[in-house]
């Protein structure tokens, strides 16, 4: 199906909603759902049957190393690509069918954009805030509220090449907000930015969903994703491997626990001790610091800090090692499944 050349939009304004608070996530409607999703180029499947589902308020974290297929996957439901086969629907539109809408829906923004070298801040929003058809004193209104949404109000003035990298990320926040979309779709939005604009940039992140927003974001900095976000998704070679709630997620990952021990003294008897206990793989001793691998499997362990108290050792720390988003994306994108 070809898709119609897009024409500028008009803009809706739905009002923004906070997340309910609900432990059933089923509860809030679908923002996104792929089925399917697939696009070949020549002998290449950049996206391979990909399915995900996100929730109004989901903010999820999309993962993946350079050429996985995230920017494709993000450029199709942005409605500026066609898969090669698959559905995809945005708050219930067929990206086939009702494109237009969707681009009213979303605030899609790509890793790299470009600025206009003779505007000034404010001006460069109200061209776009044109484009989106919001006119007459709405616009200036519209376009002061999205400058101090990202605290960028100071620089209303200022010209739009002035402006550092991280600035002119959140420029590019504002101008995709314009219009109240209900989905962002954010491509590397952190890309090539100092430590406090990744800070700012994910501090923003967390307001918009809680204002209501479903934001999916890719990015390479993944502690940062843990942080912020409440679902994930890791692909490798179009293929989606990984899909979820992100607690979800690292239970599904980790096969085996690893505990951490820390005693007052004798670290290698406790070790020899442990190790030779039917529930224990291996004892690994570093820096004074027993870490224990339980066999897979293995869920309870109570009777091992019992086993060293009997042996007369003193225990200091006792504790469960948490996979973490950087380690689950090293195993599954080295071809190690859950």
């Amino acid at each position: 199906m070809v898709r119609e050349t897009s024409s500028p939009v008009t803009t809706t304004s739905p009002t923004s909603m906070s997340v309910e608070k609900s432990s059933d996530t089923n509860d809030r409607p679908v923002a996104v759902k792929t089925v399917g999703l697939t696009k070949i180029y020549g002998q290449i499947r950049a996206v391979d049957h990909l399915t995900l589902e996100l929730r109004q308020g989901d903010l999820f974290g999309f993962i993946g190393p350079n050429g996985s297929g995230k920017t494709t996957t993000m450029r199709i439901l942005a409605t500026l690509l066609q898969p090669s086969w698959g559905e995809a629907y945005v708050c219930d539109h067929s990206i086939y069918t009702h494109p237009k809408e969707i681009r009213r829906l979303i605030g899609y923004m790509p890793d790299f954009f470009g600025v206009y070298d003779d505007m000034k801040v404010i001006e460069y929003l109200e061209f776009f805030a044109a484009a989106y058809r919001i006119n007459g004193p709405k616009r200036r209104r519209v376009c002061e509220e999205m400058l101090e949404l990202v605290e960028l109000g100071y620089k209303r003035d200022a010209l739009v090449t002035s402006l550092s990298r991280g600035m002119t990320q959140r420029l590019g926040l504002a101008r995709v907000l314009l219009h109240d979309p209900q989905v962002l779709i954010l491509d590397e939005p952190a890309s090539g930015l100092d430590p406090r604009a990744r800070i700012e940039i994910r501090q923003l992140l967390k307001r918009l969903r809680q204002m209501g927003k479903t934001i999916m974001v890719s990015s390479h900095i993944l502690p940062e994703l843990a942080d912020i976000c409440n679902k994930v998704g890791i692909i490798e070679q179009g293929v989606l491997k990984v899909c979820g709630e992100l607690e979800e997620v690292m239970r599904r990952i980790r096969e085996k626990i690893t505990l951490c021990i820390e005693l007052w003294d004798q670290p290698d008897g406790a070790a020899r001790l442990l190790d030779s206990h039917e529930l224990v793989e291996s004892v690994d001793v570093r820096q004074n610091r027993l870490y224990v691998t339980l066999k897979k499997g293995v869920e309870d362990y109570r009777e091992l800090p019992r086993l060293l108290l009997e042996g007369g050792y003193a225990i200091k720390l006792f504790k469960e090692e948490e996979i973490n988003l950087e380690t689950a994306f090293m195993m599954l994108t080295k071809g190690m499944t859950s």
